[in-house]
């Protein structure tokens, strides 16, 4: 039996998973981070999605989805004010706004939410799809979504077709030229590394669907 919706109870259980998911990956990400970067990415999602999961845990359930999202990204904005914590943190505050009033998150509430999620993180990033970031694969895994609601896809059939476009994306980011922050001072440089940031945004949808499928 499968998941059908992603409730509040789920939610909190799912940014514990990713607290650890990025205290696993935090040296990973640094390492990745400092070929191009200023290495702090490791530390910046450990510590913004350590203090969101305590955050989240703390409003309990009864908060409801909206609530907590917009709780988790206020959080993230002040614990880990660096650029990549503030696109997250604005992600999240973005997604709390489209899921607003509804008590779960089935596939087409999902979709919605990583558009809102993705749309956000463009705003306020100033980035566009092929700069080679956080984007190229936020965009695709979003796409995919779209069109898995568009079917009636079940929620885990959903999310796997997510991963599975996010991994193909990653991949992608490895023939790209960075366009912005400090990687973009090194452009030619970046030819053959997989962007960080959009590292990241795999490693979100893919703890997502993995969450899905063990409930």
């Amino acid at each position: 039996m499968s998941l059908v919706k992603l409730d509040a109870g789920h939610l909190i259980a799912l940014f514990q998973s990713w607290q650890q998911l990025f205290a696993e990956q935090r040296e990973f990400l640094i390492a990745l981070d400092g070929k191009v970067g200023d290495s702090d990415l490791g530390i910046t999602m450990s510590k913004s999605f350590a203090a969101a999961a305590e955050a989240v845990a703390a409003e309990g359930a009864d908060a409801g989805l909206s609530k907590l999202l917009r709780t988790a990204g206020a959080t993230m904005a002040r614990t880990a004010p660096s650029t990549m914590g503030t696109l997250t943190a604005t992600g999240f505050l973005r997604a709390s706004k489209a899921v607003e009033g509804l008590d779960g998150l089935d596939t087409a509430a999902l979709a919605q939410f990583w558009r809102a999620y993705t749309d956000g993180i463009a705003e306020r990033g100033k980035a566009k799809v092929g700069d080679k970031t956080l984007l190229d694969v936020l965009d695709p895994l979003t796409r995919a979504l779209e069109v898995e609601a568009e079917r009636g896809a079940d929620l885990t059939d959903a999310l796997s077709s997510a991963v599975k476009a996010a991994e193909d994306a990653l991949e992608a980011t490895k023939s790209m030229v960075a366009q912005h922050g400090k990687a973009a001072a090194f452009q030619e440089k970046t030819l053959g590394l997989q962007d960080a940031g959009a590292t990241v945004g795999l490693f979100l949808i893919r703890r997502m669907a993995e969450f899905a499928a063990s409930r």
